[in-house]
């Protein structure tokens, strides 16, 4: 077995998210359930297929995040992994309790705009996602100046009142 990392390439302000499924019904699936969540989102979904074809299938409504997915996956290239890119001004909170309720989606390894590395597992068979290293390492706990910053941030956006 062989260890190998996969770092997402991406602009720094896109959100993703990057996922398992068991079925190649996953990319109509999430397709539908993208649509249906946030009429107008700007979405491109890449899916590694690992049985028959083994081909990268793809389905979105915006052509850069499409591409974005497409060779992000390919350099994946994982058994039955999903990536989700999402346009700008979409954000993963507000689309990642649906994701979840997609039948074929199994797990979610992360939902993120951070830089991110894909930790792979590659044996003769094909390749496993272990994990993924989210960001960058911890530096310490929050003190009284950052939990305000925090609630400021959080209701300057709107996710709270």
């Amino acid at each position: 077995m062989e260890l190998l990392t996969v770092k997402i390439e991406k602009p720094e302000e896109i959100n993703f998210i990057l996922g398992q499924s068991h079925f190649i019904k996953t990319v109509e699936d999430i397709h539908e359930a993208m649509v249906q969540c946030v009429p107008g989102i700007k979405f491109g979904l890449a899916f590694c297929e690992s049985s028959g074809a083994t081909l990268i299938r793809w389905t979105g409504t915006d052509q850069e995040m499409l591409e974005l997915a497409k060779r992000n996956a390919l350099a994946i290239a994982a058994g039955h992994c999903f990536i989700l890119f999402l346009g700008p001004g979409f954000f993963p909170v507000n689309v990642l309790n649906t994701l979840k309720m997609v039948p074929e989606v199994c797990r979610i390894f992360c939902a993120t705009a951070n830089p991110v590395e894909v930790i792979i597992a590659e044996t003769e068979q094909g390749r496993g996602i272990l994990g993924v290293v989210d960001g960058a390492k911890t530096k310490g706990v929050e003190g009284d100046a950052d939990i305000t910053w925090r609630k400021e941030f959080l209701r300057k956006i709107g996710y709270k009142l």
